[in-house]
């Protein structure tokens, strides 16, 4: 039997379907050579190497060669509770990390994430508030906001009827926001207006919370 085949064309002797070894074979294209495809490869038959980025692919073997990564990334949340006053506007001291990949959230003193990493970042922030007035009905707004260079980037407010004997509100706010990677920071504050009384957030994992994390292909 020859161990080298020498022809121009294959075709299959009847119909259209043309097999090429035998299942378990091993099909090697040597280096050096070109296998060109002008028809419709499936794109499940790809389960190794690199595929070009011309053809759709990142030109790594993997997501994380490509850089194709949403670190830095973290979320944290406020630990216990934490007296805002009354219409203040305060730092929420976000200070028990779940995920920080790359150390970029500072949980101790600024409480503030910079991520060296330039790109657009999808920031949230969410809190739980109430007031220590009579009956802990009396809270009129949550304003939670994220700062960007500590300036005001996005917020939201929600206003409470307070004679409807609300007890505590849960409000969220969140943005895309861009960061050029080495300066840019952005902080979490809050404000609760009440009727009487102090406000004040709660705390723990399923509560008072923020994060960030690096877009991809945006």
């Amino acid at each position: 039997m020859a161990s080298v085949l020498k022809v121009d064309k294959l075709d299959p002797q009847s119909g259209t379907a043309l097999e090429i070894g035998t299942s378990g074979d091993t099909i090697t294209v040597p280096s050096g050579a070109t296998f060109a495809v002008s028809g419709t490869m499936n794109a499940s038959s790809i389960t190794a190497g690199t595929l070009a980025i011309a053809q759709g692919g990142t030109g790594a073997a993997t997501l994380a060669a490509a850089g194709l990564s949403n670190a830095p990334a973290f979320e944290a949340y406020l630990s216990s509770t934490q007296d805002i006053g009354d219409s203040v506007n305060t730092r929420v001291e976000i200070n028990t990390e779940l995920v920080d990949t790359d150390g970029c959230y500072d949980n101790s003193t600024n409480y503030r994430f910079t991520p060296t990493t330039a790109g657009k970042y999808f920031a949230y922030f969410t809190v739980i508030g109430f007031t220590s007035g009579a009956g802990y009905d009396d809270i009129l707004y949550i304003a939670p906001e994220i700062k960007k260079n500590g300036t005001r980037y996005v917020h939201s407010l929600q206003e409470i009827d307070n004679s409807a004997g609300e007890r505590q509100q849960s409000v969220t706010t969140q943005a895309i926001i861009d960061m050029n990677g080495s300066s840019d920071y952005l902080d979490y504050f809050c404000e609760i207006n009440a009727a009487s009384g102090t406000g004040t957030l709660r705390g723990d994992e399923s509560k008072t919370r923020a994060g960030a994390f690096l877009l991809i292909g945006v």
